[in-house]
């Protein structure tokens, strides 16, 4: 499938937003240098807990902050959320080809959330030094992104030259 087949539609931060959880992350966004943006961003969080601005922006602090497993975290939530809404199966291992289509006519713009979420979970992965499950989502992405549109092979390339300079290497001796 080529994930840069569609058209514009409706994107995720098209759809409307509490009042109150917009005035969260605008105030997150000003508390963001003072380090106190958190807060904010768990309220909104609360209000609005599968709203894509309200996790985009959720996984961005986390990630921007290095805290990477609550990061990811967010990226399994968003996982979990929009395979919800595109009618996929709950456990990524689970999609193929003929699912994803199914998603496109639900929205593609939201399928390509979820791949560059599932893409996000594979380098949080990678970079927490969980190469194997890391490989393991990047192939998924790579398998259902024929043109490799998101840009996974490049990371699914490092990922398994960093798995193999890890690997415990035997060496046979003659005796």
């Amino acid at each position: 499938m080529d994930m840069q087949d569609f058209e514009a539609g409706d994107l995720y931060f098209d759809e409307p937003l509490t009042d109150e959880a917009s005035r969260c992350l605008d105030c997150a966004a000003e508390q963001y240098a003072e380090g106190r943006a958190e807060r904010s961003l768990m309220r909104a969080y609360f209000l609005e807990p599968e709203h894509p601005m309200v996790l985009v922006a959720l996984y961005r602090y986390f990630y921007y902050q290095h805290r990477l497993e609550e990061a990811l975290m967010v990226a399994e939530r968003v996982l979990a959320v929009f395979a919800k809404r595109l009618e996929l199966p709950d456990n990524w291992r689970e999609i193929t080809e003929l699912r994803i289509g199914s998603g496109v006519m639900i929205s593609m713009a939201l399928i390509r959330f979820y791949m560059l979420a599932l893409k996000g979970a594979g380098y949080l992965e990678f970079r927490l030094g969980r190469y194997d499950s890391a490989i393991e989502r990047l192939e998924k992405v790579a398998e259902l992104d024929s043109r490799d549109r998101l840009g996974a092979k490049s990371l699914l390339s490092i990922a398994r030259d960093a798995l193999g300079r890890r690997a415990p290497r035997t060496h046979l001796s003659a005796t």
